[in-house]
């Protein structure tokens, strides 16, 4: 089942929230990829002078393909809008994170930003958690954060690569996939985790988007 129309229709729907001037922080994933095409078609047809934040190499590339000016998150004091995808999103509307390794990146991003659109298909929408959680920790840290997400009732995978090697993201640091069975409050949970030493950040994100895009089959989707 394709949502690709419907991924496709959002994108531009949501290209609605980018003013000129504006400082827009640039997702990983399937739709943030369609996006970024979109947002480059925008800035040349109406002459905008924008400035993009990758959250990863991936989407970097991406930009930079299609002519996307970049800077840093340092080199700004300010983001206007963030686009991303989700992993899930639940009832309470938030969000998990981190299935590509860029949940530190993303959510800084996120807590910078002055809104935050987030855009998934409709299979990513859950009353209750019920995916692993990825953690990002030092891998200084990996036996002691592993006891202690144990204690907390989570059950470890360290992240690997197809062949056996550990998955690292761009930050140098190694991923945790952390499954908890059912997450009725994630909320606390992830405060938890995120007072853990090593931690550097949890795929539960506490900012919650300011605008979500569910994307149906039929090319057609909905707007929370």
């Amino acid at each position: 089942m394709s949502y690709d129309d419907a991924i496709s229709a959002l994108s531009n729907n949501a290209l609605k929230f980018v003013k000129d001037d504006y400082v827009i922080g640039l997702g990983s994933g399937r739709a943030a990829t369609v996006l970024v095409k979109s947002l480059a078609k925008l800035i040349k047809l109406k002459n905008y002078n924008i400035k993009g934040i990758p959250t990863s190499l991936q989407i970097k590339l991406v930009a930079e393909k299609v002519g996307i000016p970049l800077v840093e998150t340092d080199q700004v004091d300010h983001i206007d809008v963030v686009f991303d995808g989700a992993d899930q999103i639940n009832s309470q509307k938030f969000v998990i994170k981190g299935g590509g390794g860029a949940l530190l990146r993303e959510n800084i991003l996120f807590s910078l930003a002055k809104k935050v659109v987030v855009m998934a298909d409709k299979t990513k929408f859950v009353k209750n958690f019920t995916r692993s959680v990825p953690v990002e920790v030092h891998p200084l840290a990996r036996n002691s954060v592993t006891k202690s997400i144990k204690k907390l009732g989570g059950e470890i995978q360290l992240r690997s690569l197809d062949r056996g090697y550990p998955f690292f993201t761009e930050n140098g640091n190694i991923i945790l996939d952390c499954d908890f069975g059912t997450i009725k409050n994630p909320k606390a949970l992830t405060q938890k985790i995120k007072q853990i030493t090593g931690v550097l950040e949890s795929g539960i994100f506490l900012r919650k988007p300011d605008v979500i895009y569910r994307a149906k089959t039929g090319g057609k989707f909905d707007i929370l």
